[in-house]
C-alpha cells in the first residue's frame, strides 16, 4: 500500500511538473467595425501603408523597402518607442494587408510572435466591414509571466489596441478626413 501511494505521489507530481513546463500557447484574436463608408474609401486609409495615424498610439510612420511587395514599416508611438512591422501580403487588388511584427517592446504590446491580418469588405450600401485577426504568444515566453504579461493581460492589451484603433479608423473615414 505505501509503494502504490508513492507511486501515485511521484505520478502526480509529475503530471503537475509537465503541465508547469508546458509553454504559453497562441493566442487569437479577431475584432471588426462596420464603417459608415465604401469599401474602396476605407481601404484608401489603409492600404495607405506610409501612414498609420488611424492606428492606436502611432505618432510616425517609416517604409522601406518594395511596396507592394516586401517592405517594412516602422511605427513611432507617442513614447518614442517604436514597433517594426514587415508584410506578408499587401493585396490592394483584395483590400487585404497581412504582417507581422519584427521588434516591439512588450510594455508598449505585451505580445510576442505577433502577426496579422487585415482586410476590408463591402457591406451592404455604402458601408464597409473591417476584419482585424492577429495571433500571437503572450508577452512573456517562459514559465510563470508576471501578470502584466501572462496570456489574460497580453490578449486583453492587444485586444484593445485593436479595438481602439479600429475606432480611429471609423472616426477617420466617416469624418471624411
Amino acid at each position: 500500500m505505501k509503494k502504490m501511494t508513492l507511486a501515485l505521489a511521484a505520478t502526480a507530481a509529475l503530471v503537475a511538473a509537465t503541465a508547469q513546463a508546458h509553454g504559453p500557447t497562441r493566442r487569437k484574436i479577431s475584432e471588426s467595425i462596420e464603417i459608415n463608408a465604401p469599401a474602396d474609401k476605407v481601404w484608401a486609409v489603409i492600404g495607405d501603408v506610409k501612414n498609420a495615424d488611424w492606428m492606436e498610439n502611432v505618432t510616425k510612420t517609416e517604409v522601406s523597402g518594395d511596396v507592394p511587395n516586401k517592405f517594412t514599416r516602422t511605427l513611432t508611438l507617442k513614447n518614442g518607442n517604436q514597433i517594426q512591422e514587415t508584410s506578408n501580403k499587401y493585396k490592394p487588388d483584395e483590400k487585404l494587408f497581412s504582417y507581422y511584427i519584427e521588434k516591439v517592446d512588450v510594455k508598449d504590446l505585451p505580445a510576442n510572435d505577433y502577426s496579422a491580418t487585415i482586410t476590408v469588405e463591402p457591406a451592404g450600401d455604402a458601408k464597409s466591414k473591417v476584419e482585424w485577426k492577429a495571433a500571437f504568444y503572450r508577452g512573456y515566453m517562459n514559465n510563470d509571466p508576471p501578470p502584466e504579461l501572462n496570456d489574460e493581460a497580453s490578449e486583453k492589451g492587444v485586444g484593445a489596441w485593436i479595438k481602439a484603433s479600429l475606432a480611429n479608423l471609423k472616426a477617420k473615414v466617416e469624418k471624411g478626413s
